[in-house]
């Protein structure tokens, strides 16, 4: 047997190392290890609850909408206030814009250039991918990154800038839509669309959204070989059985995302043994155990504490543990469709569960379900009417806010006593997917996704590894928040 230990990751936001055991040429037992400390839950304490809306989009540059709309969420929560509903879907919108951005830039930026590598060079389909997708000089980054920067001037127009907006409240937003706005909205999501129908999909939105099994994607991959990256991609998921590589719990949580009045586009639920069920939100715990972090048992994150001890026995990761109902959870895109029942990811998660194929492929789906919804919500807002709800916070009250963020499930829990905040606690979904063992000895989600993976002679990085951990698309800063 032999150990490794990788890191920093190259394409990862923020610190992750990743020790490795290997026997047999294959990943034995695996240890995550969230390396920074950054303690904004402390920060939190004692300060105005609405310095929320300030402090919490810092968690993070790259999904800030997410840990602002979180925030927002806990005050409403705490103040029993409900969004106008213009100001629902402008917030909604602004989410989209962000999650849309997160998916296009893992795909294009992130995950894709690891098959440029030199490694692959005896594969079919290298010299194509090496010339669409080589890191830097890929003909794929000079078409995605103006797509990219024009779709983000949505941003500009509903929430005034990104990252860090202010625009974002909890009774809606402080930024109303005009009419003609309405029209510059759906002109910069035309010109996204044909991106992706030109570029990504190579046909409709509406006819990837259709497909509803796997043989239908198989299919729909082999009438037109390398028309758009979707394709490309499935060509080479198929040649390196990427639908066998990193398989982890196959239990899966999503809070539920885009609210519109008592519905939501996508539903929150559990998916386990199988099926799905109903999401107990009582049942969220965090274990420190293997955490550099003091305190007890297991506790609800209402009722956590968030109080570093970087002398811990047995710990290795600034990353605590949660866990629901004990048990460890996937989540991300690959939850939300599966959650949500779309019919595709339904069947390719009973054929092969979760693993590097099927993550990405349910980002790409993500991307046209949700730009679709995206052009309703845009022609659905009244110009006029009010976008956000006066909203008073108690001096003493609790609140949670849940959000769904392109990686996964992001929660709030907010404390009020005396107008101060007495405790402010985060998971944020790289938590729930990185996190180290619990006191029962049981590997996080990523923890067992590496178990198995190939390592090839004299292998210092390997390419199996790296793909497994970009599959999740980390983001390590709100990990550790």
């Amino acid at each position: 047997m032999t150990k490794l230990t990788l890191g920093p990751f190259n394409r990862v936001e923020g610190d992750l190392e990743v020790q490795l055991e290997i026997a047999d040429g294959h990943v034995r037992e695996a240890r995550v290890n969230s390396p920074l400390y950054r303690g904004f839950e402390q920060i939190l304490q004692g300060k105005d609850p609405r310095d929320t809306l300030v402090i919490a989009p810092r968690i993070c540059g790259i999904c800030s909408v997410s840990q602002s709309m979180a925030a927002a969420y806990a005050l409403a929560d705490a103040a029993g206030v409900v969004m106008a509903p213009n100001g629902e879907l402008a917030t909604n919108l602004v989410l989209a814009c962000e999650n849309l951005a997160d998916h296009l830039t893992h795909f294009y930026l992130f995950f894709m250039p690891d098959f440029a590598r030199p490694v692959y060079t005896d594969r079919p389909w290298y010299a194509d991918t090496e010339t669409r997708f080589r890191a830097l000089s890929g003909t794929a980054a000079g078409e995605v990154l103006p797509a990219r920067a024009h779709f983000m001037h949505l941003m500009g127009l509903l929430a005034g800038k990104w990252p860090h907006s202010l625009s974002l409240q909890p009774g809606g937003t402080a930024k109303p839509v005009q009419a003609q706005e309405r029209i510059r909205l759906l002109a910069i999501l035309g010109a996204f669309r044909r991106f992706l129908e030109r570029e990504t999909f190579g046909d409709p939105l509406e006819t990837v959204v259709a497909l509803d099994n796997a043989r239908a994607l198989d299919a729909w991959a082999e009438r037109d070989p390398g028309r758009g990256d979707l394709r490309r991609f499935l060509q080479i998921a198929d040649d390196l059985d990427l639908g066998g590589l990193g398989r982890a719990t196959d239990r899966f949580m999503s809070y539920g995302a885009y609210p519109s009045g008592n519905t939501r586009l996508f539903r929150s639920g559990l998916w386990a043994d199988k099926g799905p069920h109903p999401l107990n939100l009582a049942t969220i715990a965090e274990d420190l155990s293997h955490s550099w972090m003091a305190g007890g048992g297991p506790l609800h994150p209402a009722d956590g504490v968030t109080i570093p001890d970087a002398e811990k026995v047995d710990a290795y990761s600034w990353c605590k543990a949660p866990r629901l109902a004990g048990e460890v959870i996937e989540v991300g895109a690959l939850a939300r469709q599966l959650i949500d029942g779309h019919p595709l990811i339904r069947d390719l998660v009973a054929e092969s569960g979760g693993n590097v194929r099927n993550r990405v492929i349910a980002r790409l789906l993500e991307l046209a379900r949700v730009l679709i919804a995206m052009e309703d919500w845009i022609k659905a807002i009244a110009p006029g009417e009010p976008f956000c709800e006066q909203t008073a916070i108690p001096d003493d009250a609790s609140g949670v806010g849940l959000v769904e963020a392109a990686r996964g499930s992001l929660g709030h829990w907010l404390a009020i006593r005396r107008g101060r905040i007495l405790n402010y606690q985060i998971i944020a979904p790289t938590t729930w997917n990185f996190s180290p063992r619990d006191a029962a000895g049981v590997p996080g989600a990523l923890e067992q996704a590496l178990v198995g993976a190939a390592v090839r002679p004299g292998e210092t990085t390997p390419v199996a590894v790296q793909h497994i951990v970009r599959s999740f698309d980390p983001c390590m800063v709100c990990t550790v928040h």
